[in-house]
């Protein structure tokens, strides 16, 4: 009998993760070093990432490596995915590196009619396009892993239209390349799930709203929306993370678990 405690183990796997200096990432890596796992944490150049790659180590005893690189670029990506299949082993990819602008973008956080192509590209090639390169060059490895797992992190909003009614009074924005770009990733999981399998397995996780100092008006809104009545912490991924990469989910593909506190019921 296999016991639970056996599947939860990554020991001698190695799993790259992107976007890995923001606040999901961090947890992702801090989950998959508990387990064992060797890691790969990848953000862009100006995202420093040592401190939590030290931290890892000396906590958790596992080795991990630090790489930078702009997704946004095609050419940096392409040099990535050489590097790595020179180094000759990942087990796990967690999609997590995200556009997701700022209030100061222009043509991002405004109406409808301002949006400008130039950041529904750009937003396209980070949050699609460059998951979509990164799990078709590290193909190879994945395959010959034997237990390849792809994450790929989509959102509630690559399911369901915003309300707009929780914005009121705030500066903050809901663009539609954000949301066009999440569902895209939601659909290219399950393409890639048949696409990939048997060897590989390919799964989503779409967040609902983080806490993450919002603006109170919209906190209060957003919790009334919401069954269990909170946003969500980084911790409340920990589990779902850990159930995807491990062997926990050996029999799961093509499947897409929201972590919204019940959003998606209403």
């Amino acid at each position: 009998m296999t016991t639970v405690n056996a599947l939860m183990k990554l020991k001698g796997r190695r799993a790259l993760i992107t976007g890995a200096g923001g606040g999901l990432g961090r947890i992702m890596t801090q989950t998959l070093a508990e387990l064992g796992a060797d890691l790969v944490l990848l953000d862009r150049s100006d995202t420093s990432l040592a401190s939590l790659a030290d931290e890892t180590k000396i906590t958790w005893d596992v080795d991990v490596r630090v790489c930078h690189c702009d997704l946004e670029s095609q050419g940096e990506r392409e040099a990535l995915n050489i590097k790595l299949l020179q180094e000759g082993q990942l087990d796990i990819l967690i999609n997590n590196a995200a556009f997701v602008g700022t209030s100061g973008l222009q043509g991002w956080g405004v109406p409808f009619e301002q949006q400008s192509i130039d950041t529904w590209r750009r937003a396209l090639e980070v949050n699609l396009t460059a998951a979509f390169h990164l799990c078709q060059g590290l193909a190879p490895l994945l395959r010959a892993s034997g237990r390849g797992s792809i994450i790929n992190i989509g959102s509630i909003y690559g399911e369901f239209g915003p309300d707009w009614e929780l914005y009121e009074g705030t500066t903050m924005s809901n663009p539609a390349a954000y949301g066009a770009s999440k569902g895209g990733l939601l659909q290219l999981t399950r393409w890639l799930a048949t696409t990939m399998s048997p060897a590989v397995r390919v799964n989503a996780i779409s967040p609902g709203g983080i806490a993450r100092g919002q603006a109170q008006e919209f906190v209060k809104r957003y919790e009334m929306r919401t069954p269990l009545r909170r946003m969500a912490t980084e911790d409340d991924f920990r589990g779902a993370v850990a159930f995807l990469a491990t062997d926990m989910s050996a029999y799961v593909t093509g499947q897409n678990l929201s972590i919204d506190g019940g959003w998606g019921v209403w």
